[in-house]
């Protein structure tokens, strides 16, 4: 009597997963070579390096909608009592969405608020303020900031942003070949003069096409019959030719099922059947130092088992997809005339998921690219309120949001190469950063809407930081400090210093740019201001902020900026001169029931980790002292 595959005994998918790939990677398997292509040819290539900018976008300070370019100060006194008369060629220009503005002008007014006197003559009745409907140099994508991090499976928008990064090529991991064997005595190919009892083999050829959409390389062999010798004989030739086997059907408890027994003879069967439904019957082996994979017969069963198990062989993350209900982080204002789709990053905190709102602009790319999900606003709906739950369509499998650290508060660049090193070392494990300023993340720490809250917020009685801020906010024993970075933070000013500024004081007399209120750079030049005396009033500039201290270097190089306040690693990625102010602590607020939870483990692992001291030491500007020590607040 034929023998059948009997397994009484099934394991979960994690247990599967791990058994398996350990063995994959302890033998070496999972190795991969990498090789250079054009961006313009990479769509679904897994990056092997992270991928850094190397121009502006946009490029130049640029109009943000139609209409004419003047000078703010020349509209400072503008009102339907007292119009502002403007000529042309003198006073204004007109644009076009997009064009260059250039010095002196610095503020667009839309063309329905101008009122025509005649061809060369216009007048306003509102003023404009500086930089108002103009998109800064840099508003998207600034040089030095990582676009995509390694093991990265490159999408459109993907390749969008990569160019407009100024990235004409980009390391890659070499396509695999995978070799697939459709098995069965009733599977045929197709045909026309179809009969009863036929099946056609529609399975070898989703998952060539699963293979080819991966960027990989499927090479689908002719259906082999039931027969013991001719399985072997197929399997040997497809394990010899290619770099993954792929054998479909056979795999489950039939008499004539022979695929567990033929790989148990020439190789190692790690796992055979997984808790899953539909998918059971699923085999994890190792042939001649190489992956070989026994998908079930049913196309469901197949689809979900090599997106569990084979997707990972190739570096290639799951996507299926679902929706969730999400709690936003952030409160919405939205238009009653359309249904608005929001890109957000996702990450679960205990039994929640928590969505937080990237960049709304329509221009924004790279929204797109560190986007986990889209979080829909319907229409005839004024917006969404923090702390509101929602419904998030995710980008993502759910199983990758679970395993994701979130991160929200103040921003530094260290933090794209922490979120690098975590997507090359843990495959499981995914750091998502959202930059908010120091006091946003803080809020976001006691609502419980982020695991770690970067911060580096002064004192101004005690000089210290970080720890009084926490002790006012938080009750006692409830949270912690996780020792960060030392950064010298000060003035920003363009290469060879032309206008000789030399400390606080001289930024009273050009053209300063602010970070956003609650920023930790915020707090410490207001701190400075007043120990000095200075009036914020005084400096042009004060009120003008931006988000990051990369996106501060890049107005600081543009022609509208003199001088800005940020860290030293942003200055030297930018090419600018700095000048000292003083060394700030940059450390990350958690809750104490958070440090043992393995994300927050393995992130304490890399801050501590002579791999990410020695990238900081060639930016430059940090110190390591007390890294990774914790602070009981």
């Amino acid at each position: 009597m034929p023998k059948r595959n009997l397994y009484l005994k099934t394991i979960s998918v994690e247990e599967a997963y791990s058994k398996y790939f350990e063995l994959l990677n302890k033998q070496n398997i999972l190795r991969m070579d990498t090789e250079e292509v054009k961006t313009v040819d990479a769509l679904n290539r897994i990056t092997s390096e992270a991928i850094y900018a190397k121009c502006n976008s946009p490029l130049f300070n640029a109009t943000a909608l139609d209409g004419i370019c003047v000078e703010s100060k020349k509209t400072k006194n503008a009102s339907e009592e007292n119009p502002v008369i403007l000529k042309l060629g003198i006073d204004y220009k007109i644009v076009d969405t997009g064009d260059a503005i250039k010095p002196p002008f610095d503020a667009v007014i839309m063309a329905e608020d101008v009122i025509e006197i005649d061809d060369e003559t216009i007048k306003i009745i509102s003023p404009v303020s500086g930089f108002e409907n103009i998109r800064p140099i840099g508003e998207d994508i600034v040089v030095g900031e990582m676009i995509l991090e390694s093991n990265h499976e490159i999408k459109p928008i993907d390749i969008g942003a990569l160019i407009a990064g100024g990235i004409s090529k980009i390391k890659c991991y070499k396509k695999k070949t995978v070799g697939i064997i459709p098995t069965g005595d009733e599977i045929i190919d197709m045909k026309e003069d179809l009969k009863e009892g036929d099946i056609i083999d529609s399975n070898s050829y989703m998952i060539k096409s699963l293979i080819n959409k991966t960027g990989n390389i499927g090479k689908r062999y002719d259906i082999v019959k039931d027969d013991y010798e001719m399985i072997k004989a197929k399997l040997k030739e497809s394990i010899s030719a290619n770099d993954i086997t792929i054998i479909n059907a056979g795999s489950s408890a039939g008499t004539e099922d022979y695929t567990v027994h033929i790989l148990r003879e020439i190789g190692e069967v790690v796992v055979h059947g997984v808790s899953i439904k539909p998918g059971k019957p699923v085999i994890l082996a190792i042939v001649s130092s190489k992956p070989v994979i026994g998908l079930p017969g049913y196309p469901l069963s197949a689809y979900l088992a090599f997106d569990l198990f084979v997707k990972p062989i190739l570096s290639i993350k799951n996507d299926l997809s679902e929706e969730i209900d999400a709690i936003s982080s952030k409160r919405l204002i939205s238009s009653l005339k359309y249904r608005e789709y929001v890109r957000v990053k996702v990450g679960r905190i205990e039994d929640k998921y928590i969505a937080a709102p990237l960049n709304r602009g329509a221009a924004s790319q790279m929204s797109m690219v560190r986007a986990d999900g889209i979080m829909i606003i319907p229409q005839n709906s004024e917006g969404i309120e923090a702390g509101e739950i929602t419904k998030v369509k995710l980008l993502k499998n759910k199983s990758e949001i679970d395993n994701t650290l979130i991160s929200i508060g103040s921003h530094d660049i260290l933090m794209d190469i922490v979120s690098d090193i975590i997507a090359r070392k843990y495959n499981n494990i995914t750091l998502s950063s959202t930059h908010v300023g120091s006091m946003g993340g803080l809020l976001a720490l006691k609502r419980n809407e982020t695991i770690i809250a970067p911060t580096h917020l002064l004192d101004e009685n005690t000089g210290i930081y970080n720890i009084a801020i926490l002790k006012e906010m938080f009750c006692e024993g409830k949270v912690s400090l996780i020792k960060g970075f030392n950064r010298i933070q000060g003035l920003m000013v363009k290469k060879g210093n032309p206008l000789n500024i030399k400390n606080i004081e001289d930024i009273t007399k050009y053209r300063f740019v602010n970070r956003q209120r609650g920023a930790g750079t915020r707090v410490l030049l207001d701190y400075k201001l007043k120990l000095l005396g200075i009036d914020p009033k005084r400096i042009d500039g004060y009120d003008k902020e931006l988000s990051t201290h990369m996106a501060v270097a890049a107005s600081v190089k543009s022609p509208y900026t003199d001088c800005g306040m940020g860290v030293k690693s942003a200055a030297d990625s930018m090419g600018l001169d700095f000048i000292e102010v003083g060394v700030e602590e940059y450390d990350f607020a958690i809750y104490t029931k958070n440090l043992n939870d393995i994300k927050v483990q393995k992130f304490i692992e890399i801050i501590k980790s002579n791999e990410l001291h020695d990238k900081l030491k060639k930016l430059g500007g940090y110190g390591y002292e007390n890294v990774g020590n914790i602070v009981n607040i």
